[in-house]
């Protein structure tokens, strides 16, 4: 690891506050997402960004097969960043996949984090028994096979719906960096992701969770956002925004920055 993994992961530092503030990105995006975000936060933080490995703004050939088989490895990469920039305490944003390195990272290290935000946070997308994750079995295998057999045509369909609401910009950006991305990394990360089940740990997580949650989202239902209020065990919120999609940062970013302020506030 080493200052190597600073560099590939393009880890960088904005601002000048006193207070730490984390923005971690999701699948398909890079740490580009935050940037009509960022700088409502650079006067009042130190925010710290930086790229997940299978981002497509990462060199491929340092995505190990091996290591990145589980959420562990992102979640050793996330420490090992902090511990590096010597961050003692902080606020964590993290949208998608990063929510849930979010709440891993703090089970191990919980004196790290203030506050968690977790955006289109999802502990497991398969449905089971009464947990409705919002997809069966056969639906994602469909989607692992439309990936698989068509990378481009999949993302020309995947992007608008992900983004949900009517913003062409937001879909041509989150398709930019799905694009980005080399398609077995992204198959192979996608089908770690929907295999993950961290329902169990849930209840290990102490730092204050608030849970943001849009009004319609393809790969999220609103009921996964009462299910994680719920089972997490900290002192937990629900912040529902008046927009639809996956990702409200790209989509109604000023709405998403309001909230957060409000949200980091609290």
């Amino acid at each position: 690891m080493g200052t190597s993994l600073l560099e590939n992961l393009n880890v960088r530092v904005e601002g000048s506050g006193q207070r730490t503030l984390v923005l971690a990105h999701g699948f398909g995006t890079d740490q580009s997402v935050w940037q009509r975000i960022l700088p409502y936060f650079t006067p009042h933080y130190r925010v710290i960004l930086y790229d997940l490995v299978c981002a497509g703004s990462v060199n491929p050939d340092f995505f190990d097969f091996r290591r990145y088989t589980t959420l562990d490895a992102y979640v050793d990469d996330l420490l090992y960043i902090l511990d590096a920039h010597r961050v003692d305490r902080c606020a964590y944003v993290g949208h998608s996949v990063s929510a849930m390195i979010g709440i891993l990272a703090s089970i191990r290290r919980p004196e790290l984090f203030s506050k968690l935000i977790l955006v289109g946070a999802s502990p497991r997308f398969l449905n089971d028994n009464d947990y409705h994750g919002g997809f069966e079995q056969g639906e994602i295998e469909k989607v692992f096979e439309a990936m698989e057999s068509n990378y481009e045509a999949w993302v020309n369909g995947f992007a608008p719906l992900a983004v949900g609401a009517d913003v062409p910009t937001a879909v041509r950006e989150f398709s930019r960096t799905l694009f980005n991305m080399r398609p077995d990394i992204s198959l192979f990360v996608s089908r770690m992701i929907f295999n993950s089940d961290l329902r169990g740990v849930l209840g290990l997580v102490k730092v204050p969770c608030c849970i943001f949650q849009t009004a319609r989202d393809v790969s999220v239902p609103a009921s996964v956002a009462t299910y994680l209020k719920d089972h997490l065990g900290g002192r937990n919120t629900v912040e529902m925004l008046e927009t639809e999609g996956h990702l409200p940062h790209l989509s109604a970013p000023y709405l998403m920055a309001q909230k957060l302020r409000r949200a980091l506030s609290r």
